[in-house]
């Protein structure tokens, strides 16, 4: 037998995952990094530790499943989007820590670009809004206030990358400067229709082309792995964003078909074909993949704080003492009390898009306690979930039929049918939830043959349990109209 490797490298923690031929995973590790928060609305990760984990975490996994490298037939890589980083090309060293997709100092800068009339250009030809959230002008900062940055990158000695660009250039010893086009397709660089790097784009932020990664397709050899000897020789063969990575594992791959992933964030997004569709709603039109040698698009959504505010519980607050422990508190009262929170601690992201609004709780009262602030915390995650839904059908002009779910908080069964009574359609939550890392692990084995085509990676997909509304259309209807009573008092503008 032999299998794929999946490198899942997120927000909060990196994760390793052997899949066999039946999409199954048999062997995981996971390894949480620190976060770091110089100051109000910056978010950093050290790099050495991105890439540290990583590579921990690759060797665990191998060693839980007690597998040689002659075992693993290709490598898969998904990642963290828009996180940017940038580095020494002689010696690998970065710059700078990180700058993390949750960051918001370039606000102004985004800001100014806006009230130069510049977001239409932007939006058409990126498919994304002027926001902190992508990496161009995240790049564009570093290389302004890292001393020497903009004039050693215009040299060519500077390289940029997005995750998976900085992980590739690590298992490869620094041999392949590249990235894929869906993590490319967040830069606010990357023409949606070329599937390449924009000259004019690249302009207006100042971006130096000689600082950019080579943008490939999402399923094909990069370059095989020399830094780790318990996997030197194993092709790297498939690389994604998190979200595109995952829309892939659950095979969603007709338009119209949609996912939404519960973890750090939340992200919706929804299959479109073969052509980019423009949103009048505020959605992002994103690149889903690129396949021998076809770009096929998606509609995305995406919430900034969806899991990461039980974190916030945990480690913020410190009612309780694992993520886990929250569902219990919750259960503790069988209502939410009239309490809401929003967790707008970097923002609002779509459809709301507003960079200066900050997290509010209302409806406290006397008799509130831990358990209706932990109820509203996890209410929210499903909340911001059906707004982006509704302005995802709005889009579409059409009720989308079901939603397939994956990531770590589909564990949570209250959460899962609190989500399908406020859609009113079925959310189907698959026997692997692990559909990111398993994404990624398609990709790779689609390129070296592992698995011969889709039609047989679809036959891998089986649903685990289907969560239907059981509240009434009425109640789920109230519960929708105060919150978005909650979201205006978070909303930094009417």
């Amino acid at each position: 037998m032999s299998y794929v490797l999946a490198l899942d490298q997120g927000t909060t923690s990196s994760r390793a995952l052997v899949f066999d031929r039946r999409g199954r995973a048999v062997a995981t590790a996971q390894q949480e990094f620190t976060q770091h928060f110089p100051r109000p609305g910056w978010v950093e990760h050290d790099p050495r530790d991105l890439w540290e984990t990583t590579r921990r975490t690759a060797l665990a996994a191998l060693a839980e499943a007690n597998l040689t490298r002659e075992k693993i037939s290709a490598l898969g890589l998904t990642n963290q989007r828009e996180t940017t980083l940038l580095w020494d090309r002689r010696t690998g060293r970065p710059l700078h820590r990180a700058i993390v997709w949750q960051d918001r100092r370039t606000a102004d800068a985004c800001a100014k670009l806006q009230r130069a009339g510049l977001e239409p250009v932007f939006r058409r030809k990126t498919g994304l809004l002027l926001d902190p959230y992508f990496s161009g002008t995240k790049l564009a900062w570093l290389l302004d206030h890292v001393p020497g940055a903009r004039r050693r990158a215009e040299k060519g000695e500077l390289a940029f990358g997005t995750v998976d660009t900085w992980l590739l250039w690590q298992l490869t010893g620094g041999r392949v400067h590249a990235t894929d086009v869906s993590n490319a397709s967040r830069t606010l660089l990357l023409n949606l229709r070329t599937g390449d790097w924009d000259p004019a784009l690249l302009k207006i932020l100042r971006i130096p082309p000689a600082v950019l990664p080579a943008v490939r397709a999402s399923s094909g050899v990069f370059g095989e792995v020399s830094s780790v000897p318990a996997l030197r020789g194993v092709p790297i063969a498939g690389i994604a964003g998190d979200q595109q990575a995952a829309l892939f594992g659950q095979a969603c791959w007709t338009p119209g078909m949609a996912k939404n992933t519960y973890g750090t964030g939340c992200f919706l997004l929804m299959h479109t074909g073969a052509r980019p569709v423009r949103s009048r709603h505020q959605l992002l039109t994103t690149i889903a993949w690129k396949i021998d040698g076809r770009l096929e698009y998606a509609l995305e959504g995406s919430v900034f704080i969806g899991g990461a505010v039980v974190q916030w519980l945990r480690d913020g607050l410190g009612l309780i003492a694992q993520s886990v422990d929250v569902e219990k508190l919750a259960a503790a009262v069988p209502d939410n009390g009239g309490v809401y929170l929003v967790p707008a601690f970097a923002g609002l992201g779509a459809p709301h898009w507003d960079a200066e609004a900050r997290g509010v709780i209302t409806g406290l009262t006397r008799g509130s306690n831990a358990g209706h602030l932990a109820r509203a915390a996890l209410e929210s995650i499903a909340y911001q979930s059906a707004d982006l839904l509704a302005a995802m059908e709005a889009d579409c002009g059409k009720k989308l039929r079901g939603l397939r779910v994956d990531g770590g908080a589909t564990v949570n069964n209250a959460l899962m049918q609190f989500q399908a009574d406020l859609l009113r359609v079925p959310v189907v939550r698959p026997r692997t939830t692990e559909t990111t890392a398993l994404g990624a692990a398609y990709l790779a084995g689609l390129a070296v043959g592992f698995w011969k085509n889709r039609a047989e990676i679809a036959h891998l997909w089986s649903a685990d349990r289907t969560f239907r509304a059981q509240a009434s259309a009425a109640a789920s209807r109230r519960l929708l109209a105060a919150w978005h009573r909650a979201v205006a008092r978070a909303k930094s503008r009417p």
